[in-house]
């Protein structure tokens, strides 16, 4: 569970009084929270391990943006602050997949489900979801799955 790995890390971050790495994963245990609380309001059960991949996935993704605009308007602290952010946020998750592999595991689902044009990704999109949360990035993997279904 990852839950149980972030409880983990965060009482070590204590002991070792790193302060940069405890920020984060306090932070990422309140996104995590707010999602429950959302779930809850849904009348959902709590987030579970592909849910808290999802969320960290979209973290990486936002501080990735960020220190990009950092870096376009001259503050480099800012970004290297994301970009540490980023790394400890990336232990959490496993690991990348290439991009050969993903290219590879769409192809695979596109014969899978028997798509045949572009009105079949959205199924081929949620199949990716379901099965490689946290191991790619979606966005470019929508684009590739444009270009495998042409």
């Amino acid at each position: 569970m990852l839950r149980d790995q972030l409880a983990t890390e965060l009482k070590e971050a204590m002991k070792a009084k790193k302060m940069d790495r405890l920020g984060t994963i306090r932070l990422i245990q309140a996104a995590i929270k707010d999602r429950d609380i959302a779930n809850r309001g849904a009348g959902k059960e709590e987030a579970g391990d592909d849910e808290v991949l999802q969320i960290l996935a979209k973290m990486v993704k936002q501080r990735d943006e960020s220190a990009k605009i950092y870096e376009e308007n001259a503050r480099p602290e800012l970004a290297a602050k994301e970009r540490a952010e980023i790394a400890v946020i990336q232990d959490f998750l496993p690991k990348q997949l290439s991009d050969d592999e993903v290219r590879a595991n769409i192809a695979a689902i596109i014969k899978e489900v028997g798509a045949e044009g572009p009105k079949d990704m959205g199924k081929i999109m949620a199949a990716l979801k379901e099965r490689y949360a946290g191991q790619m990035d979606f966005a470019k993997a929508s684009g590739t799955v444009k270009e495998l279904l042409k």
